[in-house]
């Protein structure tokens, strides 16, 4: 059975300016949470899967990769030293003890599982507990496209419908677009981190179903004339985009025009070009579609 989407990293520079557009998009977006290490973050949260606004926080102390441990400020540091994005794509785990142990199997990550713990917040604005413990893999030749899964040890916590009400209608992810310059390279990679068999929906393209969700994996050109505008790296895998859906596409595209936010009709989705987005493109797109 193939994984599920638990998140997508998305690595900005200003936090709250991309908290902003993002409450701008028609999303509710929580209060800013900070880990031990430094890294700041606030989460747009759907039913089962989230995304992860992230940035450097001041006075961050982040540790360095090492021989078998992954450091996710460090990967987050470096990425914005080159750009802002949709730096990471997270799947779910039930075991990410056992993750770690497969994923060193099949060649794709020995790095240690990590646990850390962080202070979250109900709706009404009490404290909670919520911990989670993270095991990666790594693309080779991709350093800015980070992969990992994520066991949460205090769902109940963590997952909460108050949350999950968006004035855009939003209801869940349904994309997340990768661009390779040559996307069968990425292909035995990708089928060993989501256990998904790939579908080849064009001549050059691969999908993976993961859930109700896709991870789509498309040349740079493919990935331009899917989502107007993308910020791809034409030599190395990069994640280019996502797309959300939406009860009412009028809803979605009532917030756009409110905010003043550019957008495109591409078939039957609204498409916000990477370019005033933060280095992603985002669409929406009809449930139904």
């Amino acid at each position: 059975m193939s994984r599920r989407i638990d998140h997508l990293v998305i690595a900005v520079h200003d936090l709250d300016k991309a908290g902003d557009f993002y409450q701008r998009l028609g999303f509710q977006v929580g209060a800013r949470n900070r880990h031990s290490w430094g890294t700041e973050n606030r989460l747009v949260q759907f039913p089962g899967a989230f995304l992860e606004l992230i940035t450097v926080g001041e006075g961050a102390q982040i540790p360095a990769h090492k021989q078998g441990h992954f450091s996710f400020g460090a990967f987050v540091r470096d990425y914005l030293q080159d750009r802002e994005g949709l730096a990471m794509l997270v799947l779910q785990s039930q075991d990410s003890k056992a993750d770690a142990a497969a994923f060193a199997q099949r060649g794709i990550g020995t790095f240690e599982p990590f646990h850390f713990e962080r202070t979250g917040r109900r709706p009404d604005g009490t404290e909670t507990k919520v911990a989670f413990t993270l095991a990666f893999a790594s693309l080779e030749n991709a350093p800015r496209a980070g992969f990992f899964v994520s066991q949460h040890h205090y769902p109940e916590n963590f997952w909460n419908p108050a949350f999950q009400s968006h004035e855009n209608s939003a209801t869940g992810l349904a994309t997340v677009a990768l661009a390779c310059p040559e996307p069968d390279r990425c292909k035995p990679f990708l089928t060993n981190f989501t256990d998904a068999i790939a579908t080849s929906p064009a001549l050059h393209d691969l999908s993976f179903r993961l859930g109700d969700a896709h991870l789509d994996v498309m040349t740079p050109d493919d990935a331009a004339e899917s989502y107007v505008s993308v910020e791809a790296e034409l030599d190395q895998p990069s994640f280019v985009a996502f797309a959300v859906r939406v009860e009412d596409i009028h809803v979605a595209s009532k917030c756009l025009d409110a905010a003043e936010i550019p957008y495109q009709h591409v078939g039957s989705r609204l498409v916000v070009p990477a370019s005033a987005a933060f280095g992603v493109a985002i669409a929406f797109e009809p449930t139904q579609s």
